[in-house]
């Protein structure tokens, strides 16, 4: 019976077990992302009241950049393969970038750059616990 927080962290799964979920998690984003990104492409859904003809060249140009990108990330997460991890931090790089240096064209999203360097840090924060994991047993 867990009856104290250290009774909890004792009876948790491994880190490499959390570690598994959690990039299953990230995947199942992006593949909804990827999804959503699809949509808009063929005309099933508008953004923000926009057709995918109608959007600019560079709002086109960056829906099927990342209609791609989320779903090969989004695979390589699943599978847990590094080429996943690093399709996902590329990923998350081409959107910071998106909203800071080129804001003007794409609009600010402190909220969103927010989100993905936090995804990133928990990731980050979850890897060194599983190689400590690994090196203590």
């Amino acid at each position: 019976m867990i009856t104290s927080f250290a009774d909890l962290l004792r009876s948790r799964p491994p880190w490499s077990a959390v570690m598994v979920l959690y990039l299953r998690c990230m995947a199942l984003l992006l593949l909804g992302g990827g999804i959503i990104h699809w949509a808009r492409i063929i005309g099933i859904v508008p953004w923000r009241d926009t057709w995918f003809w109608d959007m600019p060249l560079s709002w086109q140009t960056v829906t099927v950049f990342f209609a791609v990108l989320d779903l090969v990330a989004a695979i390589g997460l699943w599978l847990t393969v590094s080429w996943g991890t690093v399709m996902w931090f590329f990923r998350a790089g081409c959107q910071i970038l998106m909203h800071t240096a080129f804001a003007d064209m794409f609009g600010r999203r402190p909220y969103e750059i927010a989100f993905y360097l936090l995804t990133i840090a928990i990731y980050l924060l979850l890897l060194y616990l599983t190689e400590r994991e690994a090196r203590d047993t």
